[in-house]
């Protein structure tokens, strides 16, 4: 029998390869790879590009203008597809390869799928070394692409076009694996990506990869419900698991039933929406005193797709009951295990359906208790009011106002969009969620400069609602540029700058650590190099209004409140610049709830950090293990 074959270029074939992917869960199909983002250089013009161009039709493109930040749009779109969907980004070899490490890093750190597919040198080497080339002495099969292994959860180089094939399908595998997903590398050869080859037609069939929702084990489940009815004050840690698995209306019946408390991380919130009576806000260094003082006397935390991070552990201090217990529901094992728990390894909404199931009627959290954490929570909500709420609306806002004034505008169709400064902390602590999708911070990795560019994969993934990137001035100076390519297409993104002349975050930071803000603020150098002069003339609106955005300056609430509005309305890419008050303190929200373990100076002259010293070995002495 012969197989019918068909000449293309590796390049082509790639192309049209990935316009044949698909995935399904619950029945419903979708496309795999949605689009691929590029920036073209000598290598990936004449073969990517050149397969870009003649499969356009089947592969729609985004032109970027920064590596990283194609990295970070392609993300913002998986996330906001429950990562049944992604993008690619291709590059040229050398700089354009190397900066999309850090877009990597974060997109496998927080477990989203995307498929990184840049340029190479020769394999042939018909030239060596050639341009941006990195000569190894000891090793004549590394390149600058060597990089991206570490922080792909899959890597392969083609240096021959038979190879494509099985690297192509272990690639979806991984993509579409929900305990193995991240950044898939695909380093391609530039002389190998213009190579023809005569491909099985096979090859480029439809292909669907069924998004897997695995089961509990039955003994693990029977230990489970163990677990819970032995429970006096248990509470349930919701993390992003709950997001991407689509659990949240599994998680709500489950809570309905129970009535046990839910705390979410940062990747969790929107688990259950702000005003279920058991969502007691968020969990850790930046969460509510409702959450954490649940924490602290807990005998059993049910973890529900989380990593435990150092901020939800508060640096291993937060779970101080001495009886404490764990029981983890994750569909990976590595994190089902984390601090000695019983572990339920599934699918986070099949899980919580079976764990439901397996409950009788009559385990609940005991009365006294839920009246505990509700007047807990009455509490805490009236101190977001007060953080929310601006007295004088002719005065500059503080940062929680502004959150305040856009909590007073959105509805569960907004999506708010943050990284990295203070917000996350504030917007954790304060922000009240409407909708599942709402609360998209990326805090796996706290990238600065995520925020604009996942703002347009966000926007590509749910055309028709508000997507806002809340930046502050450090974030925005980090990675402003696809505000162009917001322009050219015309995403409509809405983007707020917060203004406070620095690393505000940072700034507290180091004036808690004994580090006294040394070089966190946006000022002129003073005398003595401390950067303690004049903030610097530098004004970000009229940098985004050169970039073709519609900018709004408000310099007072009530600017605010219709800068905001007019903001909601628009139907292009349009920019609120905001200078907040910082008074007292960085952006007037509660102080943290619980600590984080930043080690400090132990031997210092200056008096700040050797009381800053103190107050860590305090605390420190606080960690446990949990064995």
């Amino acid at each position: 029998m012969t197989t019918r074959t068909v000449r293309l270029t590796v390049a082509q074939a790639l192309v049209r390869f990935l316009g044949g992917q698909y995935t399904e869960r619950d029945g419903a199909r979708r496309r795999l790879i949605g689009a691929t983002w590029g920036i073209f250089g000598h290598g990936n013009v004449a073969g990517l590009g050149q397969a870009l161009l003649q499969y356009g039709d089947d592969m729609p493109f985004h032109q970027g203008r920064n590596e990283q930040a194609m990295v970070h749009a392609a993300v913002g779109y998986a996330r906001q597809c429950d990562r049944l969907s992604t993008h690619a980004v291709t590059t040229s070899i050398g700089p354009g390869a190397t900066n999309l490490v850090t877009g990597a890093a974060l997109a496998t750190i927080n477990h989203l799928p995307v498929l990184l597919l840049p340029g190479d040198v020769f394999a042939t080497r018909p030239a060596d070394p050639v341009l941006q080339q990195l000569e190894v002495p000891y090793a004549g099969d590394v390149s600058v692409n060597d990089c991206l292994r570490p922080v792909s959860k899959y890597f392969d180089r083609i240096e021959r076009p038979e190879r494509l094939i099985p690297a192509a399908l272990q690639a979806m595998r991984v993509l579409t694996d929900p305990v193995d997903t991240g950044a898939v590398t695909l380093a391609l050869p530039q002389d190998v990506q213009a190579e023809g080859f005569d491909w099985p037609e096979e090859f480029f069939r439809d292909r669907v990869w069924v998004v897997r929702r695995p089961a509990p084990d039955a003994e693990e489940l029977a230990n489970a419900v163990r677990e819970l009815k032995h429970a006096r004050r248990p509470l349930l840690v919701a993390g992003g698991g709950v997001h991407h698995s689509g659990a949240e209306d599994a998680l709500k019946d489950f809570a309905d039933a129970t009535r046990i408390p839910v705390a979410s991380t940062q990747a969790g919130k929107g688990s259950l929406l702000h005003d279920h009576p058991a969502d007691v806000g968020g969990i850790g260094h930046t969460g509510t005193a409702t959450a954490n003082e649940l924490a602290r006397t807990a005998d059993l935390v049910i973890g529900v797709g989380t990593r435990y991070t150092d901020f939800t552990t508060a640096s291993a201090t937060l779970f101080a009951n001495p009886d404490v217990r764990f029981l983890n529901l994750n569909v990976a094992a590595f994190d089902a295990h984390k601090l000695s728990a019983k572990p339920l390894v599934a699918d986070a909404r099949t899980g919580l359906t079976a764990l439901r199931g397996a409950l009788d009627d009559d385990c609940r959290a005991e009365p006294a208790y839920v009246a505990e954490y509700t007047e807990d929570k009455e509490r805490w909500e009236h101190r977001v009011d007060a953080c929310f709420t601006a007295e004088d609306e002719l005065v500059r806002p503080t940062q929680t106002q502004v959150l305040g004034v856009l909590d007073e505008l959105v509805t569960g169709d907004d999506i708010l969009i943050n990284a990295a400064g203070s917000l996350p902390g504030d917007l954790h602590k304060l922000w009240r969620a409407r909708s599942r999708d709402q609360y998209h911070v990326e805090y796996g990795y706290s990238c600065m400069g995520y925020e604009i560019p996942a703002a347009l994969g966000v926007a590509l993934a749910a055309p028709g609602r508000p997507v806002w990137a809340l930046v502050g001035d450090g974030t925005y100076l980090m990675l402003p540029t696809e505000i162009v390519t917001a322009v050219q297409e015309n995403i409509p993104v809405k983007m707020v700058i917060l203004q406070n002349h620095g690393y505000a975050s940072i700034g507290g930071l180091s004036a808690s650590v004994g580090a006294e803000g040394f070089a966190t603020q946006y000022r002129f150098a003073g005398e003595k190099g401390a950067y303690e002069g004049a903030p610097l003339p530098v004004d970000l609106a009229a940098n985004a209004a050169s970039l073709g955005m519609t900018v709004h300056r408000a310099k007072t609430v009530r600017d605010l409140r219709e800068a905001l509005a007019a903001a909601r309305d628009a139907t292009r890419p349009t920019c609120v610049y905001v200078e907040t008050e910082t008074a007292d303190t960085v952006s007037g929200p509660p102080p943290a709830q619980a600590w984080w373990d930043v080690p400090v100076a132990e031997t210092a002259e200056r008096s700040a950090a050797v009381e800053a010293r103190e107050e860590y070995d305090r605390h420190a002495a606080g960690r446990r293990r949990h064995l």
